[in-house]
């Protein structure tokens, strides 16, 4: 498929635009044989310093079972007099049942909308510009597809998630040192696969487990990721993890110490019982006749 310029297929103008607080839909608009919707968060989405814009889909229950659609997408940012504020950059990836809308969380610097001449009248366009290269309506072939994203090959499936990593990590892969885009996808792929294992409970990893997981992590940052945040959080679960154990050792501990103690009653009741039984066979035994005397059996005599 020849890859082709994106197209502007929706111009969005919102009024009052500082006043506004909270999430803002845009009309629905069709490109693609699908109806779409622009989702402007004025304040950010986990970045109150940033506008985040993403695009949706609008009526996805109306689209056949198993349907996908590839689309790439920027958004560009005007005033009231069509002065460019603010480009974003191209993006793509699968839009299907479960990935209903993506985008960019950290779009436009909120500093920039304070100017009154870049924010003319208070009012804000914003242009999106799409190109659908891929309708799938039936299947699933496309969901192992490799997507181009910044540099690294990644699943159709897995762009949601590393796009998150970079809006919320933006330089976290800008100094590594592999250049090979197969050998940064595959850093890519273990990148991804140790998010989900620290993702886990702690109490589920083993010791061998945790190393491996640390060793996954020095690999990364030795080739130049930017990732302590990960670090953070293996080293969180790795003390949580410590502590589980440290209580379970306790409550072990705990444990035989009372079947100890009951081990030792036991023996003492054993103890009391055989001295009772000695006892009892120490005594005289006594022969009753006819129930109206006892001889002791050593004093009966035989006549």
């Amino acid at each position: 498929m020849n890859k082709t310029e994106l197209q502007k297929t929706f111009t969005w103008e919102i009024d009052n635009f500082s006043v506004r607080k909270f999430p803002i839909e845009s009309t629905v608009f069709s490109n693609g044989g699908c109806e779409w919707y622009v989702l402007v968060r004025p304040k950010g989405d986990g970045f109150e310093d940033y506008l985040s814009l993403y695009l949706c889909v609008a009526n996805p229950k109306s689209l056949q079972p198993g349907w996908k659609r590839r689309a790439s997408l920027n958004f560009i940012m005007l005033n009231q007099s069509g002065k460019e504020v603010h480009r974003t950059s191209e993006r793509c990836g699968f839009f299907d049942s479960e990935i209903l809308g993506w985008g960019f969380r950290a779009a436009l610097p909120l500093n920039k909308l304070q100017d009154k001449e870049l924010l003319e009248n208070n009012t804000l366009i914003i242009e999106v510009y799409t190109r659908v290269s891929e309708v799938v309506h039936q299947g699933d072939e496309t969901r192992k597809e490799m997507v181009d994203f910044r540099g690294f090959n990644v699943l159709s499936s897995q762009v949601t998630s590393v796009s998150q990593i970079f809006a919320k990590y933006p330089k976290f892969a800008v100094d590594i040192k592999p250049k090979a885009k197969a050998v940064r996808t595959a850093y890519m792929k273990n990148l991804l696969g140790l998010i989900k294992t620290v993702n886990q409970p702690p109490d589920s990893f083993t010791e061998t487990e945790l190393v491996k997981a640390y060793s996954k992590l020095i690999d990364l940052m030795g080739v130049g990721f930017k990732v302590d945040w990960l670090k953070s959080n293996l080293d969180e679960v790795s003390s949580e993890r410590k502590k589980k154990l440290d209580a379970d050792a306790a409550r072990v501990q705990e444990l035989e110490e009372k079947v100890k103690n009951l081990e030792s009653m036991m023996s003492n009741i054993e103890l009391e019982l055989d001295k009772e039984k000695a006892k009892s066979h120490t005594e005289p035994n006594f022969l009753s006749l006819n129930n109206d005397f006892m001889f002791p059996l050593r004093q009966l005599r035989v006549i």
